[in-house]
């Protein structure tokens, strides 16, 4: 149901607008609001490294195993009730994570929260051209950008003044109690406004594969998380051995599907397009350097330095700014010069992380924020110039019948990249914070040396992402490419 230029204005069609950026806008802060608040669960709980990391991990990895599905689901009962139930679900989401008895319970409030951001999410950019006109789209689309970097500035600042005015004693839960009245609200005007999209009740979702899928991450992650704390016995090494035969299995199935013309949960058709696969490890490996990255930060700032939460988030604002600022500048920019965009952003995120052991505390009462400012907007300017570019460039390598399964692919592996790389800058940290302590190092000293540590899995990363995007096809070839018959 999508208009055209020549229908009547749509009434209401900004207030609708405004729920799906509501929507969007608190699924995005509450990833970066989760990391002012991680000193403060780690202490509130008494929890294990581990324990926290799961905090941050789980919702990412659910997030990213549900994302391909719940789109296709989407499409089975119908964008405006699946964005409506996507809400409902994140707002439950986020009332159990506020009021959360255990690390636990916390962690598994947290999968409902992933469940219901990945049930809103790809309805959100589905639902505008039944709101808009063609010549209205440009600014609606603008608008999720916008928002989605207000949303990383806002964030932090929020996190730090909501735990820091510590309301009615509920120290770091409001973070999450506030997503309330704001999903209530977001509801409302998606039920008024919001018009009814038809289903298509005859499309399958592929369950099995979802399963698999699943199955071969949590076989990768857990042991990744939890092999530390439990002293890496033999059955976490097993468990890792699993995860190939299990992608195997993962792979095995898709194919049958197609071969039967069933439903996959990633069509075979990526899996053969080979510019697709490297440019899906490229997107990768520039998200697993970010959610770690932030993870040991404000554990640094906060435990190894005593900031309050507000201090530790204004401190990583300058990162936010480079961001919308980049982000702004691609706007202006269109498609010129993709692949060297990509590549300076890699470049300018390794800087950042090369930069930053250098203005880290080595002992008490060293520490400057403002020596944190150069680094860390030169590494938001790198994550802004990069992302833009990035997605356009891999998308331009798939033909236009498979664009849509490709963009979902693209989202999901983003996620499971950032799960991978907390996973891995978790182990390398808190490893050597746990021998430096226990060797009666100095605190400040110790956390500023994990830091260090944790940051050689991102920089290498980010060089490595800044040299292998010369592998993908030029635009211009890629679109020759997609003009050319199959193999």
């Amino acid at each position: 149901m999508n208009r055209t230029d020549t229908d009547a204005p749509l009434a209401g069609r900004w207030i609708a607008m405004a729920a799906l950026l509501v929507a969007g806008f608190i699924n995005l802060i509450d990833v970066t609001i989760v990391n002012v608040a991680i000193p403060s669960l780690q202490q509130a709980f008494g929890a294990t490294d581990s324990q926290i990391e799961w905090v941050v991990a789980i919702y990412i990895l659910t997030f990213a195993l549900f994302l391909l599905p719940m789109g296709r689901l989407g499409d089975v009962v119908g964008r405006r009730r699946m964005f409506i139930a996507g809400v409902t679900v994140f707002t439950i989401g986020s009332a159990l994570c506020g009021l959360a008895p255990s690390i636990w319970g916390l962690v598994a409030a947290r999968v409902v929260q992933g469940i219901g951001g990945a049930m809103m999410t790809p309805q959100t950019l589905a639902i505008v051209p039944a709101l808009f006109a063609p010549k209205e789209r440009g600014l609606a689309f603008a608008l999720f950008g916008l928002s989605a970097g207000l949303a990383s500035v806002t964030g932090p600042i929020l996190g730090g003044v909501l735990i820091g005015a510590d309301l009615w004693g509920l120290d770091w839960r409001p973070i999450f109690l506030v997503n309330i009245p704001v999903g209530v609200v977001a509801v409302i005007g998606a039920m008024r406004y919001v018009p009814r999209l038809p289903a298509k009740p005859g499309l399958a979702i592929d369950g099995v594969g979802i399963t698999l899928a699943a199955a071969a991450t949590l076989l990768v992650m857990f042991p990744l998380i939890e092999g530390r704390q439990v002293g890496w016995p033999f059955w976490i090494w097993a468990m890792m051995a699993c995860a190939l035969p299990m992608l195997a299995a993962f792979v095995w199935w898709q194919r049958r599907q197609a071969a039967l013309g069933r439903a996959q949960l990633l069509p075979v058709a990526l899996f053969r397009n080979r510019n697709f696969v490297v440019g899906t490890g490229i997107v990768m490996l520039l998200f697993a350097g970010i959610p770690g990255f932030f993870l040991v930060l404000a554990i640094l700032l906060q435990v190894g330095n005593g900031f309050t939460p507000l201090q530790s988030g204004l401190t990583t604002v300058p990162f936010s700014i480079g961001v919308l600022t980049a982000s702004l500048a691609a706007g202006r920019m269109g498609n010129r010069w993709l692949r060297p965009r990509i590549s300076t952003g890699g470049l300018l995120l390794a800087v950042c992380m090369i930069l930053l052991p250098f203005v880290t505390p080595q002992a008490a009462g060293e520490i400057s924020r403002s020596a944190f400012m150069l680094p860390l907007f030169l590494g938001g300017l790198g994550l802004g110039t990069a992302i833009s570019p990035l997605f356009n460039t891999v998308l331009g390598q798939v033909k236009d019948a498979d664009t849509g399964s490709a963009s979902g692919a693209l989202q999901s592996f983003q996620q499971l990249g950032g799960a991978l790389g907390l996973a891995v800058m978790g182990q390398l940290f808190f490893a050597h914070l746990a021998a430096g302590l226990q060797a009666g190092g100095d605190p400040v000293s110790v956390y500023s040396d994990g830091l260090r540590m944790a940051l050689w899995f991102s920089t290498a990363s980010f060089l490595l992402l800044a040299a292998a995007v010369w592998r993908l096809p030029a635009p211009q070839r890629a679109a020759k490419l997609d003009k050319s018959p199959p193999a």
